[in-house]
Order: C-alpha cells, then sequence, then structure tokens
C-alpha cells in the first residue's frame, strides 16, 4: 500500500463510515425496538404472540416488494438525496407507532389491524437503506478493503441492540408520564433522531469521489481510478444488465444464503427479550441481558471482517460462523439454566454477526454501476423474507406448542442451510484483487 492509497482512503473512512454507522444504527433501532417495546405493548394491545410475530415480520413484505425499486432511484438521484428521504419517512412512521390505540379507534380497525398497516408502511418507507448503504460503499472503497468496512458499518446491528437495549428498558419506565404508556414512549423518542439526521444527510454525504471537494486532487483521481479500473475488471469477465441480474443463478443463490442468515437474526432477536423475560428478570434487567449476545456480534463482526480482508478468503468466512450461529441457537433448546443458555446465544450472536460483512463481499465482487445496485437490492428483498417468516414461525409454534423450542430449531436448521449452499457457490477471488494501476505523475 502506497502513500497515497493510504492517506485517501483513511481521509474517506473518517469521513463516511462513522457517520453512516450511526444512521443504520438509528434505522436498525428503529425497526427492531418492537422487540423490547413487546415487553410491555403486546399486554395492552391484546396482541398474541403469533399475532406479534406477524406484525414483526410484515415489515419485511414491504420491504421485499420496495427494495429493487428504492435502490435503482438511489443509483440515479445520488445518495444524499434519496438517503435523506427514506430518513424522513421512517422516522415519522416509526413515531406513529406509539399511537396505534388512537389510530385503532379513530379508523374502526382494531388493534392488531393498525399494528399490522403501520409495521407494513414502516417496511415500505426504509425499503432501500441498507441495499443503498452498501452500493454506495462500492463507490468508495476498492473491493480488498469491502469487508472491514461493511463490518465496521453493520456494526450498527448489534450496536443499536447493546446500547439501545438498556435506553429501551429507560423508556419502557416512563408509563403514565403524560398519560402515555412507557412503550409508547419509546417509539416517539427513538423516532426523533432519524428525523434530525435526514437533514444532515442532506448536506453532509458526497454522491461520488469525483464530487468529494475534501479529498485532495491527487487522491480523488487516484480512487475514482481504482475503482474504475475494478469496474473495469469485472465488466471483461462479464458486463450484467439490470435484466439479467434480477434472473442471475448467482444472485438467486445468494439470496437465499442471505435468507438463512437473516433468519437466524430476525427470528432469535424479535423474541430474544421475551425468552430472557422467562428468567424471572425485571423488564429493565431482561433488556441489559438481552444486549449481551449483541455485544459478542460486535466485536466478531469487526475482527471477522479485518480477518477476510488480510487472508483474502470470503466462502469459508460466511460458511464457518453460519454453522457456528446454528449450533449456538440449536443448544439453547436443551440448555435450561439461564446462565448456560444465555452462553449459547452469546455463541450464536458471535455466528450471526460475524457472517454478515464478509457475505457483503460475494455479490459486490462480480456487480457493477446500476446492476450491482439491483442485485444488492435482490440479495437483501428477498433475504429479508426472513425477516416475516422467522419472526412468525417463531411466534406460531409458540402458541401452538407452548415453547420456543420448535422456532428456535427452525432457525437452526435454516443457519445450516444457507451454510451448505455458501460453500456451492463459486467465487472468483481475482476480482478481488487490486488491478494494474498506472503510476501517478
Amino acid at each position: 500500500m502506497n502513500s497515497l492509497e493510504t492517506s485517501t482512503l483513511a481521509k474517506v473512512t473518517k469521513r463516511l463510515v462513522p457517520f453512516l454507522i450511526l444512521c443504520y444504527f438509528v434505522a436498525y433501532l428503529d425497526r427492531v425496538n418492537v422487540g423490547f417495546a413487546a415487553l410491555t405493548m403486546n399486554q395492552d394491545l391484546g396482541l398474541s404472540q403469533t399475532a406479534f410475530g406477524f406484525g414483526a415480520g410484515i415489515f419485511f413484505l414491504a420491504y421485499f416488494v420496495f427494495e429493487v425499486p428504492s435502490n435503482l432511484m438511489l443509483e440515479r438521484f445520488g445518495a444524499r438525496k434519496w438517503i435523506a428521504r427514506i430518513m424522513v419517512s421512517w422516522g415519522i412512521l416509526s413515531g406513529l407507532m406509539a399511537f396505534i390505540p388512537d389510530i385503532a379507534r379513530s379508523t374502526g380497525m382494531g388493534n392488531e389491524n393498525a399494528f399490522y398497516l403501520i409495521r407494513v408502511l414502516l417496511g415500505a418507507a426504509e425499503a432501500g437503506f441498507f441495499p443503498g448503504i452498501i452500493f454506495y460503499l462500492t463507490l468508495w472503497f476498492p473491493a480488498e478493503y469491502r469487508a472491514r468496512i461493511v463490518g465496521y458499518f453493520m456494526a450498527a446491528i448489534p450496536l443499536s441492540t447493546v446500547i439501545g437495549a438498556p435506553i429501551s428498558g429507560v423508556l419502557l419506565s416512563l408509563h403514565g408520564l403524560g398519560g402515555l404508556a412507557g412503550w409508547q414512549w419509546l417509539f416517539i423518542l427513538e423516532a426523533v433522531p432519524a428525523l434530525i439526521l435526514a437533514g444532515i444527510v442532506f448536506f453532509y454525504l458526497t454522491d461520488r469521489p469525483a464530487d468529494a471537494d475534501w479529498l485532495a486532487p491527487d487522491e480523488r483521481n487516484w480512487l475514482a481510478e481504482r475503482l474504475t479500473l475494478e469496474r473495469r475488471q469485472r465488466e471483461a469477465v462479464q458486463d450484467f444488465t439490470v435484466a439479467q441480474v434480477l434472473v442471475n443463478p448467482k444472485v438467486i443463490g445468494l439470496s437465499l444464503v442471505y435468507f438463512g442468515a437473516v433468519a437466524t437474526n430476525y427470528g432469535l432477536g424479535f423474541f430474544l427479550p421475551q425468552i430472557v423475560k422467562t428468567f424471572g428478570l425485571t423488564t429493565f434487567t431482561t433488556t441489559v441481558v438481552s444486549a449481551i449476545p449483541y455485544a459478542v456480534g460486535t466485536i466478531a463482526m469487526v475482527w471477522w471482517g479485518l480477518r477476510s480482508d488480510r487472508v483474502g478468503e470470503r466462502r469459508w468466512h460466511t460458511a464457518i460462523p453460519l454453522i457456528i450461529a446454528a449450533a449456538g441457537i440449536a443448544a439453547s433448546t436443551v440448555l435450561d439454566d439461564p446462565t448456560l443458555k444465555m452462553i449459547s446465544f452469546c455463541v450464536a450472536g458471535f455466528g450471526i454477526f460475524a457472517c454478515l460483512p464478509v457475505f457483503w463481499t460475494l455479490p459486490t465482487a462480480f456487480l457493477s454501476g446500476a446492476a450491482a445496485a439491483a442485485g444488492i437490492a435482490v440479495v437483501n428483498s428477498i433475504g429479508n423474507l426472513a425477516g416475516f417468516a422467522g419472526p412468525f414461525a417463531m411466534g406460531w409454534i409458540k402458541d401452538h406448542t407452548g415453547s420456543y423450542t420448535g422456532g428456535l430449531l427452525l432457525l437452526s436448521g435454516l443457519g445450516l442451510v444457507a451454510m451448505g449452499i455458501v460453500l456451492s457457490l463459486r467465487h472468483d477471488d481475482a476480482l478481488e484483487r487490486a488491478p494494474a494501476i498506472p503510476a501517478t505523475k
């Protein structure tokens, strides 16, 4: 690595990555805080476990429908404008979750249907944010750096629980303040940061390296040339159109891998607070203990992504964490002791989160331009259908068996299937190696 490369990537990382982590932290917290709200909300609204699981997961059906169009709009209009639009709309709708009883009364649709409606609208509003950022990162970072960069960015997922869980626990304790329940305050106050950040995104983000006046001219030129040469290297192997990407077997295969990975994440995440609550803990202590596997996941995500970049290997670095996740989830079903059960969930947390940043190097290694925007969105949208299927299956099985065991074993099985698929897919490591760049004059 030469000094120009070092200085350029250091500036880009410092400028973009911490801010994008903050944005995704807020996005993910607004997406999954319903799991903490459920500790008191379900009883207030009269929601069964099946109804809660369906409502928690239906978010992803709308997410699926709008994902590809949203990412193509981002590629066309630029990240700055489109991400700001996404954040405004999801901030408003996340706050509306607090007013489900009022919406139910005024429309006559009932609490359950009002819950479903707002979750659907929230999914439509947030569609495109995550794959948009993954695509955006391909416009700024060469392929050989992406596992670590995506790992830094996606660390916001477990961090949103590590930090957000105790915050949510405190907000739940505001019950009765101003005539609102604690879970209503949770949704209102956790929606505010998205609205504030939307304005900052509009003025702070830079769409492409060519527009980066905060880089020196030689740094701007080096980065633009490096990324152009990488794109040509991929397109020399195959230059995909958007239409080809939508039906490409490898893209579909990666979508199925992501489906299994997402199932383990959301299926467990939405119900973990309720599982931990059965240990006999207070509501606040439950939120703190539920965050422990996510603290492990944060470390795993960053360390494993760095390791994958260092050794230049992707498939096994995706597959090994998946089997660890499956083993941890399965082990939790045969352990009754709360401490041992939490240890198994921590093992699962390591696997669930370690695989994610490395996984996203697989589609970005062979796709570019609009095809990359579409392909990333396809993988994310199909994969995130597990965000519907996993929680719904967990809730349905719990209601019909009285236990979480069957649902947890289902999640473990999906993780194993994902591992098998990723190992069956070919990955050309040469596409991620640095292309030859003419010497800088």
